[in-house]
Formats: structure tokens, C-alpha cells, sequence
């Protein structure tokens, strides 16, 4: 319960399961939103962006101060601040963005504006589909391609796979959306989208329960490189795949070119490799699968 990261409390309210463990003036399960847009979790009010949280993410509300929610991720229990603006009414998902990035439209249209951006791994309520268009439950009326979602337990486990889906992703410290992600955002996508459990910074990730690799290990596609504050993931073949500052984006890259550039930087050396265990991923509530209503 030290890490603070995952701490739901600030003296002045914590999570209900909190109580004995820390100090604070108020307890609450608090409410439930989902986010109606992408937005920033941050360390305290405008303050520095931890992660990134996508439309459908839940998070629950624990104190609204101004324009402020603290609170925790649902998604994987990151603490912070949201801007209470991007918080909408809690909606149960049926589907999930199974595309690096799409928008949803006003009208079931693709000439109609675009009235949100939506990301892979985003959780949306599909209401009704009318030829290759899906209605979405949302505070705007919105439409999405049908070709751009799938149920929510379709996980097929090919990590390096879905990490290659963000390729030419711009590298966003923090991100976790196709218009921007990080080294370990970019994991943690990969992960959920191949229906699998994973924590959200580079150092849970490196924790995580699995087989760890000699140097003399072939990696398999999906097993994860480290370093000091850095992850990649293995695309067989002798590459590996990663959000990085040099690059600026997300690339698919010789491991050996990847390995000596790192090296020669304040970063270091690979500090593990890791095979992880694969645990299948719980959305929110997997009961609430079903097929994506017609309506012709």
C-alpha cells in the first residue's frame, strides 16, 4: 500500500477498503464515470500527466474540487486528478476499439464530422448497428464503423501483433492513445488488446509474474526487453518493438541495433527479459459480451 501510485487517498478522503490502513477525514466507495474523452490523469490538479486515460475508461470519482475529480482507474488502479469536464455517466461495455485509432461520427456517415476520437482498447456500449455503422451510448450522439469494433473478450494473444497496429505511433510521455504513447502505455495496449493482464509502467511490467531469459534466450514474440526505465517488446525475427525517444514514435527494429543505441545512452543496458505469464484479462464486467445488434 506505499506505492502512492495506487494509493486512493489524500488526508482528506480514501476508498472505503482504506479504512485502518490510512488517515484521512472521509471514506467512500465513491461514484463510477466513464470517460466521455480522452483526458490526462495527473498528480495533482494541472499538475504532472501520470498516464493517459481513453474514452470508456472507468474512474472512480472520490472528491470533486472545482473542475478537479480525484480518483482511481478502474483500467488498472492508477491514482490522480481528472479534469471533471471529461467524466461522463458510467456505461457498461460491450465492445472495444480493436483499430490504433478511429472517430465517431454525428451521423451514420463517413462524410459526417467527426465528433470524438476514440483509441484502440476504448470501451464503448454499442446501442444498435444499422448496416456498417454502430450507435454508441454516449452524452453526443455518436456512430462508429462497425468494422472498428470488436467484442470485449476477443483476445487472441498476439502481443507483438497488436503492438505493431501502433507502429508510426508519435512517442508521448505518458500516452496511452493512438495519437500518442509512451514505452510502457504501449505494452499495456498490446497486452489488453491481445486480451491479457498488464500493469501500467515499465517497472510493474518488469515484476510481472513469467520466465526470466539468459542472454543466451531466444526471445519469442511477446516476451518483453528492459532497461532502466525502458521496455520493448520482442517481434521475433530479431526485433523488438518500441515507443522511444529516438524514434520519436513507435518502430520495429533489429534487436541488435536497438540493444548497443540504448547502451550508449544514460539508459544503460538491458537490465531483463521477460517471458510473461499470460492471464487473461478481466474487463469490467465479461458477462455484458454480446453480438453487436443489427438493424438493417
Amino acid at each position: 500500500m506505499s506505492d502512492r501510485r495506487f494509493l486512493a487517498a489524500n488526508g482528506r478522503v480514501a476508498k472505503s477498503d482504506l479504512k485502518g490502513i490510512v488517515d484521512a477525514d472521509r471514506f467512500t466507495d465513491g461514484q463510477a464515470f466513464s470517460l466521455a474523452e480522452t483526458a490526462w490523469l495527473r498528480d495533482s490538479p494541472g499538475g504532472r500527466a501520470v498516464r493517459q486515460l481513453i474514452f470508456g475508461d472507468r474512474f472512480v470519482e472520490l472528491e470533486r474540487e472545482g473542475s478537479w475529480s480525484f480518483g482511481q482507474s478502474s483500467k488498472d488502479g492508477y491514482v490522480g486528478h481528472v479534469e471533471s469536464a471529461c467524466l461522463g455517466e458510467a456505461c457498461r461495455p460491450t465492445h472495444r476499439v480493436a483499430v490504433r485509432s478511429t472517430f465517431a461520427r454525428e451521423r451514420a456517415n463517413a462524410r459526417a464530422l467527426p465528433v470524438q476520437d476514440l483509441h484502440l482498447n476504448s470501451g464503448v456500449r454499442v446501442k444498435e448497428r444499422t448496416g456498417a455503422w454502430c450507435r454508441v451510448a454516449s452524452r453526443d450522439r455518436m456512430h462508429v464503423p462497425a468494422a472498428h469494433l470488436a467484442e470485449l473478450d476477443s483476445g487472441d494473444g498476439d502481443v507483438a501483433g497488436w503492438a505493431r497496429v501502433m507502429l508510426g505511433t508519435p512517442y508521448v510521455w505518458a500516452g496511452n492513445s493512438g495519437f500518442g504513447i509512451d514505452c510502457s502505455g504501449l505494452v499495456q495496449a498490446a497486452f489488453h488488446a491481445a486480451g491479457l493482464e498488464c500493469p501500467p509502467d515499465s517497472d510493474l511490467q518488469e515484476a510481472m509474474p513469467g520466465d526470466r531469459l539468459s542472454k543466451s534466450d531466444t526471445p519469442n514474440a511477446g516476451d518483453l526487453v528492459f532497461w532502466k526505465g525502458h521496455v520493448a517488446i520482442a517481434g521475433g525475427e530479431g526485433t523488438l518493438i518500441h515507443a522511444n525517444a529516438h524514434h520519436m514514435a513507435v518502430v520495429e527494429e533489429p534487436a541488435e541495433i536497438a540493444v548497443a543505441r540504448i547502451a550508449a545512452t544514460d539508459t544503460g543496458p538491458v537490465t531483463s527479459r521477460l517471458r510473461p505469464t499470460r492471464t487473461a484479462r478481466q474487463w469490467l464486467r465479461p458477462r455484458w459480451r454480446q453480438a453487436i445488434p443489427r438493424r438493417e
